[in-house]
């Protein structure tokens, strides 16, 4: 039972890794991609929109997993010059 959850968690772990090998951007969570919140004034009509502040009006944000992947070859170039 043991050995079958170990084989799944590192399944799943690699199958995110290459997830973020192949896709490093995913979309942004508080815009869902859109690049802000789309608002409505009171006629109805759409207001100009304010760029989301978390993907900076991209829609698009780095995952968790390539940030860490990232961080650990800045940490191995800095440690090996």
């Amino acid at each position: 039972m043991l050995a079958a959850s170990t084989l799944l968690l590192l399944a799943t772990l690699a199958g995110y890794a290459l997830l973020c090998a192949a896709s490093p951007f995913g979309t942004c969570r508080k815009c869902a991609g859109l690049g802000g919140k789309t608002v409505l004034d009171r006629k109805g009509r759409p207001k100009r929109v304010k760029p989301c502040h978390r993907c900076k009006g991209h829609g698009k944000r780095l995952r968790v997993g390539r940030r860490v992947t990232n961080h650990g070859r800045a940490i191995h170039r800095a440690g090996t010059r």
